[in-house]
């Protein structure tokens, strides 16, 4: 599924219940951060070392995707090209951190 394809089903989803009134960028940042939190929940009072569980892995799977979810409602509101800034940050990040790359 492409990108454009994964924002356009999870509009007519948000469209369908009524909550676009709702994602406005403050409140979207919030729901991110939550989300992500959930994924810290998975891996707490796990050993480093500890392997996840399927039932885990399946849960992980799902805090992920509500957490893209979020920030794909997030780049949409500010009409960027997600791959494009993750290229540019890169770029950035190459500069930074130079000896790295060497």
């Amino acid at each position: 599924m492409e990108y454009t394809e994964v924002i356009e089903m999870i509009d007519k989803f948000r469209d369908a219940r009524g909550w676009e009134k709702y994602h406005n960028l403050k409140d979207l940042a919030i729901s991110v951060n939550l989300e992500a939190s959930e994924i810290l929940e998975i891996f707490q009072w796990k050993n480093e070392q500890g392997s996840l569980s399927e039932e885990d892995k399946i849960k992980l799977k799902e805090e992920i995707a509500d957490t893209l979810i979020y920030l794909f409602y997030m780049v949409d509101k500010l009409e960027m090209n997600p791959y494009e800034e993750i290229q540019k940050k890169v770029e950035i990040n190459k500069k930074r951190h130079w000896k790295q790359d060497k």
